[in-house]
């Protein structure tokens, strides 16, 4: 529970970064890699919808849903990228935690502390939303199942077995259990995930869906032997930008997950 004190702090910082903040809608423009289009300005700030998929391959595997200059030094100092999103309705969330992020690691705080003020200013954006209330509502009663029903939205046979991978309502995961899930996760990590299942973020482009799935099964196993999730989730992630770079490895490191094919000696 933050203190009431964290809470003042968040609201000054909240209020320094809106006081005389302009904001405008930028036609559709496009350039190169990873630009795909200028979505609006704040400021002095151009937030740009990029290709994040290409930003993975090439730049840093662990981007995810956006970032700004202090935390990925790739992105220049006046723009947030925010990655293209497969159902959106996300971007303002996102952009209200690149304003904090950004204002206090300019200011010289560290990444950590940063990221949970803008978790922080975030989140409460997403409680006002009729989405997230909803949703709410049916947690507050503690119905497992329908909330499930809400939140699993398609089944993906080729990749499910013993353990079952859904595509899931990203936005509503990040509404009522974590802000800050993205791309995909599993029952060894989040408490909130039904025992034997992957997650995969409806928010991700279908085609990048292969190469989380395979993260996120080799990472599940590598937990379920033991292994801590730091250490599971750099190699999950080292093979998942292999096969990013090396499409041709995909079929066959996902055949040894799914248990299709024995693990290489």
């Amino acid at each position: 529970m933050r203190t009431v004190a964290a809470v003042l702090s968040l609201t000054a910082i909240l209020a320094g970064c809106d006081r005389g903040r302009t904001e405008s809608a930028v036609p559709h423009e496009t350039t190169g890699q990873p630009y795909l289009r200028l979505a609006r300005r704040v400021d002095d700030i151009s937030v740009w919808i990029v290709d994040g998929e290409y930003v993975r391959e090439n730049l840093d595997v662990e981007f995810t849903n956006f970032g700004q200059h202090y935390a990925f030094p790739f992105i220049p100092a006046d723009e947030f990228w925010l990655d293209q999103e497969q159902a959106p309705g996300e971007e303002r969330f996102f952009i209200t935690h690149l304003l904090v992020e950004h204002h206090l690691m300019a200011g010289g705080m560290e990444y950590d502390p940063a990221l949970v003020r803008g978790d922080s200013a975030e989140s409460a954006e997403r409680v006002q939303t009729t989405k997230g209330r909803v949703a709410r509502s049916i947690l507050e009663t503690g119905r497992r199942a329908p909330l499930l029903e809400r939140i699993h939205e398609e089944l993906l046979p080729a990749y499910s077995g013993a353990v079952k991978v859904w595509v899931v309502d990203g936005e509503l995961v990040r509404d009522l259990f974590f802000v800050d899930f993205t791309e995909g996760g599993h029952d060894k990590v989040y408490r909130f995930v039904p025992a034997n299942e992957v997650w995969i973020d409806d928010d991700l482009m279908i085609g990048e869906r292969p190469f989380v799935i395979l993260h996120e099964l080799h990472e599940r196993r590598l937990m379920s032997r033991g292994v801590d999730y730091d250490s599971a989730h750099e190699e999950s992630s080292r093979i998942e930008l292999q096969c990013r770079r090396q499409p041709a490895e995909l079929a066959s490191m996902l055949a040894v997950e799914l248990g299709r094919e024995p693990p290489p000696r």
